[in-house]
């Protein structure tokens, strides 16, 4: 915000964490994206206290509810404090740190001030007026199935397009693009795109979640295994990751994998393969996984579908 006076030392952005030349005792991130959450699980690894302010009810409102309340658990348990609902009205610089005002009239204190309020495309200095483009407030171009602007022989991939401005969704819509604007087939990008987010520990998830299922009134039936259950959770010492298979009860297929925990962003693609080649979850609860893995969780969490829509199947009659 123009009203913030970034110093890169005391008051910074997501750029400005590699100036710093100490870690903090303390910090205010300001926004719960997925940037902010990821910096300040981090920072609470490393042992500053935390404290994080977002002016919507939950952060990661695009997350499966259950795997965001369990990192909520967690960072709560490294001494991370959530502020929500919560927005800055000022951030007043101190010699030695900054007071972070919210509009509540609560007061923060805290050596370093991070502002993360989520990423906007670098457009201002491309003359977009000048090829007869014009972007939103923050950054965006419109564009169509192939990722042409509204000038034909114009295309635009990546954060200037918005959502989900990741570099392997972008890197993928680049490729088509090319192929589009030189004549060459291609099939278009699949809808099982996964989301990596890279806090500490890790969430990753593809296809829908359960309030999305809920809420387009698609049934589902929830299959979970949690790593402390695994020999090789116990191993690496990760009691609190878990992997939540939603299998529709009506053609079995994966509706959604949603991961929390070691090696999310790597566990994920096994699912993410599942639901792109249409299998369901039978090959998963038939499929013999190496022995100890994480990938064992698979098995675990379709059995656990497996066993209430038998349940089900049986009080049918």
């Amino acid at each position: 915000p123009d009203t913030v006076a970034f110093d890169e030392k005391t008051i910074i952005d997501s750029d400005g964490i590699i100036n710093l030349d100490r870690i903090p005792e303390t910090m205010v991130v300001v926004g719960a994206g997925v940037i902010g959450i990821e910096y300040a699980s981090m920072f609470a690894a490393l042992g500053t206290k935390v404290t994080v302010v977002e002016r919507r009810e939950r952060m990661l409102d695009f997350c499966d509810l259950e795997i965001v309340e369990a990192l909520k658990y967690h960072l709560r348990d490294l001494a991370v404090t959530f502020r929500f609902r919560e927005s800055v009205a000022s951030v007043e610089r101190m010699p030695q740190g900054a007071i972070t005002v919210l509009e509540s009239g609560k007061r923060i204190p805290a050596d370093t001030v991070m502002y993360s309020a989520g990423r906007y495309g670098m457009t201002d200095d491309l003359a977009l007026d000048a090829a007869g483009l014009a972007a939103d407030n923050r950054g965006r171009i419109k564009v169509d199935e192939h990722y042409r602007t509204d000038v034909p022989h114009i295309y635009a991939v990546g954060d200037v397009i918005g959502f989900p401005s990741l570099a392997a969704t972008s890197m993928e819509q680049g490729r088509l693009a090319a192929h589009h604007a030189c004549g060459e087939p291609v099939a278009e990008i699949h809808e099982t795109q996964p989301i990596g987010i890279y806090t500490i520990p890790e969430i990753s998830f593809v296809g829908r979640t359960e309030d999305a299922l809920t809420e387009a009134k698609v049934p589902f039936e929830v299959g979970v295994s949690r790593y402390r259950e695994l020999a090789r959770g116990q191993i690496i010492g990760d009691s609190y990751g878990m992997l939540k298979l939603l299998v529709s009860p009506e053609d079995r297929r994966l509706l959604g994998v949603h991961v929390f925990g070691t090696g999310a962003t790597e566990l994920v693609h096994i699912g993410q393969t599942v639901m792109g080649c249409g299998g369901t979850v039978d090959y998963l609860v038939n499929a013999v996984f190496n022995y100890p893995t994480l990938a064992e969780s698979y098995k675990v969490a379709a059995l656990d579908a497996m066993n209430k829509m038998r349940h089900i199947a049986r009080l049918s009659g």
